[in-house]
């Protein structure tokens, strides 16, 4: 029989199992790997410049092929340390996200060996799980697990190491085939009927709907359901995409960061059914500020720990949201038509608020006029990206999402320097659609290189970067509650849009209101990865969590 290197052994396992995409930093510790996806030729490879940005990219791809995101930890010790953050970021995302990391070669294991570091330690507490390969007859089955392991039940990173000298390693070949992956089912009939009653007794029912649709592929099941019982329907933060901008009974992104309609919804509600969402923290607060306190919950989520964790759930039920979906709409619809007149009439002042947004004509040029433009010029298949930060903060509820699976942030783990790496990992996996990364100017600094990285993979993206000049959020905290004493607040940032040039993509310069919708147009229609760059106005921020700081002292 003829025998393969563990690196080919590795390849096969990715080919098998449909990642045709893998991203990372080329490193010493598993060269055999490469040269295996250099020889098949059916798994393409994203060399980025910084391990973190590589793993970012590897969790854009799986939220939007719904397969683990697998990222190349090809140089042991610090190349692998580097990918903490990114595996961080997935684990509070629920990102299935496979990390094979190198390892030192197992004789030089424990002798503080040149770039030697613990590994699986350092990675335990912040993966579904960090474990080490000792031998090469389980190198590819332990590779099976990680994906089985990453992809089910609540999604996850995995982190596989790999010693030096298991990629190198003779063995018997193998013919893998797909790891086959067990998925929950609805809510049991006696469960739907519960829900079912609640809602048919209910006189201000909210369906606070969540991830577990976008991973589930539910956005028609979720439609249907609210088209069927004709109530409102809030997001939770992050996925303002699960149903189409504009429908009649979407309210849009709820909670801290979201709009004063979808906030309202939750805390007014007498029902609410949570579906494929925890009532996290970053959509509540977990404060009766967002969801009522006299609230009747049911609430429905893949990952049964969550149930009822946050708040008290009547009802209680583990299953998959999509499915249990389908099967509620045939309950009751309520009878709550005062409820249903005024959504409507509170939405339609919404939408004449934005529209007013949309008039702003100070220089420099508000933050919501920009976002306002950009929201217009959007094409319906555009796929965007967000960081965290005060601008962020802004553009979280006030742009148009319209297909499944266009929109991607860092979620609960809140990080900067996310939207650029995520924005090429969801172009490598939807190479048809534009993506778009929101950006604040500290946020791009992160990480600017990596317009290198896509423009070298020929992977257009379009980097908008509102530039106010600052760590928005913490200059908004020094402001409100430090008598305006800004210590490391203010930063001057280069000509991104000049950088994007020097690295083979295109660079705008927007002056002012007006220019931005125009700019996006053009970028779009270049092909080219593009910054588009636009100083706002530094003043125009907010602050998040006052609950965090002493109110200011008055002068006596």
């Amino acid at each position: 029989m003829t025998n393969i290197t563990g690196g080919e052994a590795v390849y096969r396992v990715l080919k098998a199992n449909g990642i045709d995409t893998v991203f990372g930093l080329l490193g010493g510790s598993m060269l055999e790997l490469y040269d295996a996806m250099y020889q098949g030729g059916e798994v393409a490879y994203v060399g980025a410049r910084d391990e973190r940005a590589a793993g970012h990219m590897a969790d854009a791809w799986a939220r939007m092929t719904g397969k683990p995101g697998v990222v190349l930890g090809a140089q042991a010790g610090p190349g692998v340390v580097n990918i903490v953050t990114a595996v961080a970021e997935a684990q509070l995302a629920y990102s299935p996200l496979v990390v094979i990391a190198g390892a030192v070669t197992r004789a030089d294991q424990h002798k503080d060996t040149f770039q030697e570091v613990d590994q699986v330690a350092l990675f335990a507490p912040i993966c579904k799980r960090s474990v080490m390969v000792t031998d090469p007859s389980r190198l590819a089955p332990m590779l099976e697990d990680a994906i089985r392991l990453a992809n089910s039940g609540r999604r996850g990173p995995v982190v596989l190491h790999v010693p030096r000298d298991l990629f190198a390693a003779e063995m018997p070949a193998i013919e893998p085939a797909p790891v086959n992956i067990a998925r929950p089912g609805p809510a049991s009939p006696a469960d739907v009927a519960a829900i079912a009653d609640l809602l048919q007794g209910a006189k201000r029912p909210v369906i606070f709907a969540g991830g577990g649709f976008k991973w589930g592929q539910g956005r028609d099941a979720l439609t249907a359901l609210a088209e069927a019982l004709e109530i409102p329907v809030v997001a939770s933060t992050g996925h303002a995409d699960v149903m189409r901008h504009g429908h009649p009974w979407f309210a849009g992104q709820a909670g801290p960061r979201g709009n004063r309609v979808a906030s309202r919804l939750t805390k007014e509600a007498d029902v609410l059914v949570v579906l494929g969402a925890r009532l996290g923290f970053n959509s509540t607060f977990h404060s009766n500020d967002y969801v009522g306190a006299e609230t009747r919950i049911a609430q429905v989520d893949i990952d049964g720990s969550a149930v009822g964790r946050y708040f008290p759930a009547e009802i209680a039920v583990q299953a998959d949201a999509r499915l249990t979906a389908e099967v509620l709409t045939a309950a009751t619809k309520p009878d709550c038509d005062a409820w249903r007149a005024q959504f409507k009439a509170d939405m339609d002042s919404l939408r004449a608020e934005r529209a007013e947004e949309a008039a702003i004509e100070t220089l420099p040029m508000h933050p919501r006029r920009a976002l306002a433009e950009l929201r217009e010029a959007l094409p319906t298949n555009a796929i965007v990206t967000l960081d965290t930060g005060n601008t962020c903060l802004q553009a979280a509820d006030r742009l148009a999402h319209y297909e499944p699976m266009s929109l991607i942030t860092p979620l609960d783990f809140g990080l900067v320097g996310f939207g650029l790496s995520a924005a090429i990992g969801a172009k490598a996996a939807t190479p048809d659609r534009p993506v778009v990364a929101i950006m604040g100017d500290g946020a791009v600094g992160y990480s600017m290189i990596e317009i290198q990285t896509a423009v070298s993979n020929e992977l257009p993206v379009v980097i908008v970067v509102l530039d106010n000049q600052a760590w928005g959020a913490e200059k908004a905290y020094q402001q409100e509650f430090y008598g305006g004493r800004l210590l490391g607040a203010e930063i001057q940032s280069p000509r991104y849009d000049k950088f994007a040039e020097l690295c083979g993509g295109k660079g705008i310069w927007v002056d002012g209101p007006g220019g931005m919708g125009p700019a996006l147009t053009e970028a779009i229609e270049s092909g080219q990865t593009t910054v588009i760059q636009a100083k706002i106005d530094p003043g125009a921020l907010m602050t998040l969590r006052k609950d965090l700081f002493k109110s200011p002292q008055k002068d006596a």
